[in-house]
């Protein structure tokens, strides 16, 4: 099928809006139509909530009974998490943009002084990083918020700076600059590199789509990249997991540092190409440590096969290329980066996730977006699902769309 001129028909919007051109998509154009990215990001986080309940229920029975635990707990728990997760969505995605554009500045001064709150006697150590609090009926990871409070509020303050530099200078940056790397700062301080890793993506996206000076992005990618080596070189127990991956494990290593990897490969090695079947993994019987969190995806391998792996990385495919096509599109500068900078963070994340349980990546501990167990990942990623769909409608013809419905 071929794209012609004759494909394309006038719209009016409203009164006071110009006469619209949308075009008729066809052949491999449909991937880029708006309206099926619309619906298509909708129904893939749908897809991937629905699927990591059964995941996690299915990944986490064995660890609930040897803990004396009903099978149902972690199921029921998760579940409140996606209610929670789906309200607070809901909220988000009737928000004006106006709203996002003005409010990122309390997002994210909020999200430094929760952070720095796990400095305090409220923090507790979970695997090694200080970044939770405990409030006594349920523990929270105040970088989760943090994250979504960086992908609304940067966009808006650097393009703010932006059209300042001509006059100012890097002096325009200065404010920006300082507030990301607190709260980085604050995300190293507690030793979540992983976390960490993943605010560096979206400030480097930030800061790209912005048009950040190039040599001063140079130099603030070279300055991060310094940052891990060093974090990682200073670590002992960070080297051993990078030794772990890149070389060869000893004796002495499989039972410890080398311990979770590898059970991880058996889980997936054993999948096949239709798995073993959903509740039959033989690595969640308390051989595979945080199955059900941040190695769920070696479940999915064991119990689903190539086909379920597969399954997973199409929806998340199908998210990051909703997202780009709609940013693409969008007359809005701010809406575009907003979706550029949640992009890299649930993409990124899931990609990173996936790498450290196939061995491409050592342990960073961080969790598989909307799959994996956890009520501060899921309830942020369903709010960002929900910020997204909210500035989705900001485009014209997913808003004529809607308004002719």
């Amino acid at each position: 099928m071929v794209f012609t001129e004759s494909s394309t028909r006038k719209i009016r919007r409203t009164p006071e809006e110009p006469a619209l051109t949308i075009t008729d998509y066809t052949g491999w154009r449909s991937l880029l139509n708006p309206l099926w990215c619309y619906h298509g990001f909708r129904m893939a986080v749908v897809g991937l909530t629905c699927f990591g309940l059964i995941m996690v229920f299915s990944s986490s029975t064995v660890t609930m009974t040897a803990q004396g635990r009903s099978p149902f707990v972690q199921l029921i728990s998760q579940g409140g998490f996606c209610l929670i997760g789906l309200l607070a969505g809901f909220f988000v995605m009737i928000m004006p943009v106006k709203f996002w554009k003005h409010a990122g500045a309390m997002f994210v001064i909020a999200s430094l002084i929760v952070q720095a709150l796990t400095f305090t006697p409220l923090g507790i150590d979970v695997y090694g990083n200080k970044g939770w609090l405990n409030l006594g009926f349920t523990t929270v990871q105040p970088a989760e918020f943090m994250k979504f409070a960086m992908c609304v509020w940067l966009p808006s303050a650097l393009r703010v700076c932006a059209l300042r530099y001509r006059r100012e200078g890097m002096k325009a940056y200065r404010a920006p600059i300082l507030i990301y790397a607190a709260g980085l700062g604050l995300v190293v301080g507690g030793k979540d590199l992983g976390t960490a890793m993943i605010l560096g993506f979206i400030g480097v996206v930030a800061f790209l789509v912005a048009g950040f000076p190039g040599k001063w992005m140079a130099a603030g990618v070279v300055a991060l990249v310094v940052m891990v080596a060093v974090l990682a070189i200073s670590s002992p127990n960070r080297m051993r997991r990078i030794l772990a991956t890149y070389g060869d494990c000893t004796a002495a290593d499989a039972q410890t540092v080398c311990y979770q990897s590898t059970h991880a490969k058996y889980a997936i090695a054993s999948g096949g190409f239709l798995g073993v079947g959903i509740g039959n993994s033989r690595e969640k019987w308390n051989y595979l440590p945080a199955a059900h969190n941040d190695f769920i995806f070696a479940i999915i391998g064991e119990e689903t096969g190539f086909v379920g792996c597969a399954v997973v990385l199409l929806f998340f495919m199908i998210l990051g290329w909703c997202m780009i096509v709609i940013a693409l599109q969008v007359n809005d500068r701010y809406v575009a980066m907003v979706l550029m900078c949640v992009t890299i963070w649930i993409v990124g994340q899931a990609m990173v996730n996936i790498g450290v349980v196939v061995g491409v990546f050592p342990v960073l501990g961080v969790p598989m977006p909307f799959v994996s167990a956890g009520g501060s990942s899921m309830i942020m990623c369903l709010m960002a699902a929900g910020l997204v769909v909210g500035l989705m409608r900001s485009q014209p013809q997913i808003r004529q769309a809607r308004q002719s419905a």
